[in-house]
């Protein structure tokens, strides 16, 4: 899967917004650390946690490979 983000330089470091994905950010002092948390920060804005969904019947749930 790819996502674009946008990242944006500042005094102290780095932050970035993947747009695509409501609410996902993430900031890091160095170019890396930024990358290496925004991974983090979109693994966490996807994942969900299935014990707390309630499915109705007759519903199934499958994981696609993007």
């Amino acid at each position: 899967m790819k996502i674009k983000i946008l990242i944006h330089k500042e005094e102290n470091g780095y932050w970035a917004e993947a747009p695509s994905i409501l609410g996902c950010v993430s900031q890091g002092d160095t170019y890396e650390e930024l990358i290496e948390n925004m991974k983090e920060a979109i693994e966490g804005c996807l994942s969900i946690d299935m014990e707390e969904m309630e499915l109705i019947e007759n519903t199934e749930v499958l994981e696609l490979m993007i």
